[in-house]
């Protein structure tokens, strides 16, 4: 059996980059920040400039946490223009590989088998990450780092470690080094055997690596060489990858991945709360989230009968968040059935007297809507004239923009939808900013800092 050969490809500071480069300036060194200056300084920045992080400044900082002495722009996000990025990097992609050889792992990280490829470029697989990383940043302006595995785990920390921390590299694109790492097992055991923190391993979380540090493991080999049966009764079915990890190995191929289907389907929303909200206001935002969920399975042909609804309190309070699951009896996209349960659910669960800072609705068990069914409490000819109008309702979205149809709780006063349509992952999509800011408006001081005002 042929040897595999995967790349790994992650677009550096992604978010930043792009902002960099609408702004004509060097993504490699310019001093910029994407965060929303409309929020307070205590809100995350989405991504940070390479020339920050070189600074010492983390790639998830609070925009307070930035020091002082540091002057840099703060950019708006423009999620659109990211995602419209994101595809055009993609096709670039395209170029040399064939989608069913490519897993887009992020908007700014893929994986890629190139086993087949190289010899017909009769090229190397460091000299293919090195042509389609120069096609990205000539076309784009967009650097990229990557990996090179023979398997899809070590091409993921060939890049996470190897060419980040380490820097093996190759090459020179405008004066800037393309770090490229490169691994197989051996290596791999030769030079990361030892390395630490463990939380530099793609899937090893600081609750994972506490949990092994109080066994006295530190690092990779220690994990190889710990007992099984120790590692079986710490993780449970998880210490099988964490073992075939430790010694480099892992079994699932491109093909896996391209296969692999769900067995239980889910479809969810959650948001972050702009301030404190009360009992009632918080059961408003369940309601219009409930809403856009079910329009969703309508959108999408599907169906659901449970619904988990997951609420969490203003952290100085310290209490538990509120979770629960509630089954109903009938499978439907009915909004008016979905949300009578729902909120049933809200009413059950959640604390009157605490302010609400984080929602979740998720609908479980979600399938194809020709399994429908009813209860003998439902009248079938009352569900299909709501499925009709809420057909209506997307083809009206669909046409005329999201806001352009609303119920009247969307128009309350602490109602989010009308704002959130206008979001993208529940940031600024920057469908409304201008796509040159640098060129047509000055910076303004804001907390200290530049902002672009787009």
């Amino acid at each position: 059996m042929q040897p595999k050969t995967y790349i790994c490809i992650d677009l550096k500071s992604f978010y930043a980059s792009v902002e960099c480069v609408e702004r004509g300036l060097d993504p490699l060194a310019a001093n910029l920040v994407v965060a929303d200056p409309e929020r307070t300084e205590k809100t995350i920045c989405l991504a940070v400039s390479p020339a920050m992080k070189a600074a010492g400044v983390p790639g998830r900082c609070r925009v307070f946490e930035i020091p002082p002495d540091i002057e840099y722009i703060m950019a708006p996000p423009r999620m659109q223009l990211y995602i419209d990025y994101s595809a055009e990097i993609y096709g670039i992609y395209l170029k040399y590989i064939a989608k069913e050889d490519i897993h887009p792992y992020s908007i700014d990280e893929v994986f890629m088998d190139v086993t087949d490829y190289l010899a017909l470029y009769g090229l190397t697989a460091e000299e293919l990450c090195q042509k389609i990383i120069l096609d990205v940043a000539e076309t784009t302006g967009i650097t990229a780092a990557a990996g090179v595995g023979t398997n899809l785990y070590l091409a993921k920390i060939a890049l996470d470690i190897t060419a980040k921390h380490i820097g093996l590299s190759i090459n020179i694109q405008k004066g800037h080094m393309i770090p490229i790492g490169i691994l197989d097992e051996e290596a791999y055991r030769q030079t990361l055997w030892k390395h630490r923190p463990l939380t530099d391993f793609w899937r090893i979380g600081p609750g994972i690596a506490a949990r092994l540090e109080r066994m006295g493991i530190y690092t990779m080999e220690e994990i190889a060489k710990a007992d099984e049966a120790m590692l079986y009764h710490l993780f449970g079915i998880d210490a099988e990858l964490l073992i075939d990890h430790a010694w480099g190995r892992e079994s699932t191929t491109m093909a896996d991945i391209k296969n692999y289907k769900s067995k239980e389907t889910s479809i969810s929303s959650g948001q972050v709360l702009p301030c404190d909200y009360d009992f009632e206001d918080g059961k408003l935002i369940v309601k219009e989230m409930t809403d856009l969920l079910c329009l969703e399975l309508v959108d999408k042909g599907l169906i659901t009968n449970s619904v988990t609804l997951h609420v969490g309190y203003a952290g100085r309070f310290g209490r538990k968040s509120a979770h629960g699951t509630t089954a109903m009896t009938i499978t439907t996209s009915s909004a008016s059935q979905i949300t009578a349960y729902t909120l049933k659910l809200y009413e059950q669960i959640v604390d009157r007297y605490t302010p609400i800072r984080r929602v979740n609705v998720s609908f479980n068990h979600v399938v194809d809507e020709l399994c429908q069914q009813y209860d003998l409490f439902t009248d079938p000819a009352e569900l299909e004239r709501e499925h009709q109008l809420q057909k209506a309702m997307l083809d009206i979205k669909e046409k005329f923009g999201k806001n352009a149809i609303l119920k009247g709780m969307n128009l309350q006063k602490n109602a989010t939808t009308m704002e959130r349509n206008q979001q993208i992952g529940g940031h600024k999509s920057g469908m409304n900013l201008q796509k040159n800011p640098a060129a047509i408006a000055p910076n303004q001081q804001a907390a200290g800092h530049k902002t672009d005002v787009c």
